[in-house]
């Protein structure tokens, strides 16, 4: 893009989430969440810099454990092609920046 000159805009995050989602079958209830807290997120200014999938997946791990409808850090990280560790480290970032409230 560097070499011809043409700027591209970062990918937006949201745009995995119906991807994801329906690989790892969740409700769009869930889906949703995961919308609302990557649109937080990117308002604190938590995405920037950050792989977008990395962040759709943390995003999506919160709002199943939010909605009831858990999935393992592993099942995401697998349909996200991110690591675990990955997850993990958008999760802390998010839940302690964005205040969000998950029952274990």
């Amino acid at each position: 893009s560097r070499e011809l000159g043409i700027f591209l805009p970062p990918t937006d995050p949201a745009r995995y989430v119906a991807r994801f989602g329906s690989e790892l079958n969740i409700s769009g209830e869930a889906k949703v969440e995961a919308m609302k807290i990557i649109r937080k997120a990117q308002e604190e200014r938590l995405t920037s810099g950050k792989s977008p999938s990395g962040t759709a997946a943390a995003a999506i791990y919160i709002a199943s454990l939010k909605t009831g409808e858990r999935r393992t850090q592993r099942e995401i990280a697998k349909v996200a092609d991110v690591t675990e560790v990955t997850i993990r480290n958008r999760y802390k970032e998010m839940v302690e920046e964005l205040g969000e409230e998950i029952e274990v």
